[in-house]
């Protein structure tokens, strides 16, 4: 008896010993998430406050106002960098969406020759450096010959000159993320429902706009607010290819900063970062309202 009384205590300690471990372990990583959380967020709410700062200086807090929020309303140079980058992320949005939808149909419903190739190359701008396209992209617009000439139009009332360069340039990195999601959303959609849509002797163009294009509506619109959101914050890219006298909200940011950090910088950053988030958020929601799926009506 006491021999199995004495192993019974050993286990209870063990055991113990085993808890008293895992909850060390749980607390230690914890810490190191949210170590990281801090790390990531922090500057940014730093900077969210700091854009409120009644002073020119970043580095003291003098107090609340809303005055440089009302200024940057006010900077015209602002607003047509706004303008411009609202401009090209549309316009890039549209094209990329078009050809990036094209593109998942096909690398997802067919086989050809040289397909493995294609995946591969479809992937390459998600991969690469940002600074490594931008200048591949140079160095093409130069070997062509296309150049940095303007697209002069007038955009909701405002005249605007954009560098066809600079939409090709979104276009070419915002294809390959349109078409990753929306290759995702027709691996996860049902074929039976194509196929009963045929049994029921509906033309392939029927099908399509029936009842594929309905189930991968959630997937292309995800994909176009995901382009449209990159598109309108890339500063890299659109650097490299705007030439002189063009500027996007992200390069004014930089021109700006080289003068000295202000509340004024910060209010701006604000701004984009709210945007950016809100267009993501819709994205997810639309990602996410077509993972449910819903019944289709099929009116033949």
């Amino acid at each position: 008896m006491s021999t199995i009384s004495l192993s019974n205590k050993q286990l209870s300690r063990r055991s113990q010993i085993a808890y008293l471990k895992k909850r060390i372990n749980d607390l230690a990583l914890n810490l190191y998430g949210l170590g990281g959380y801090l790390f990531l967020y922090l500057p940014i709410v730093i900077l969210l406050i700091f854009s409120f700062n009644d002073s020119r200086s970043v580095a003291q807090w003098h107090g609340f106002t809303l005055d440089w929020y009302v200024e940057m309303i006010h900077d015209e140079q602002i607003i047509l960098s706004l303008w411009n980058s609202v401009f090209v992320a549309v316009v890039s949005t549209l094209i990329s969406t078009v050809i990036g939808t094209l593109a998942a149909m096909a690398m997802e419903r067919y086989r050809f020759v040289g397909h493995l190739f294609m995946d591969a190359v479809l992937y390459l701008p998600i991969i690469i450096p940002d600074i490594a396209m931008a200048i591949m992209l140079l160095i093409f617009f130069n070997i062509s010959g296309i150049g940095f000439e303007p697209w002069k139009v007038t955009f909701f009332g405002v005249r605007l000159a954009v560098p066809y360069s600079v939409i090709i340039g979104h276009v070419a990195f915002n294809i390959s993320f349109v078409a990753v999601v929306v290759r995702a959303r027709l691996a996860q959609m049902d074929r039976t429902l194509e196929e009963a849509a045929q049994d029921l002797y509906a033309g392939p163009w029927q099908t399509f706009w029936r009842v594929t294009f309905p189930m991968m509506l959630p997937g292309i619109i995800g994909g176009a607010l995901l382009a449209f959101t990159l598109s309108l914050d890339d500063f890299v890219i659109t650097f490299f290819t705007s030439g002189a006298g063009f500027n996007t909200l992200p390069v004014r940011v930089f021109g700006m900063i080289k003068k000295g950090v202000t509340p004024k910088i910060n209010a701006v950053s604000v701004l984009m970062l709210v945007f950016s988030l809100a267009l993501i958020g819709i994205s997810l929601l639309f990602r996410k309202g077509g993972d449910k799926g819903s019944p289709i009506e099929i009116g033949l």
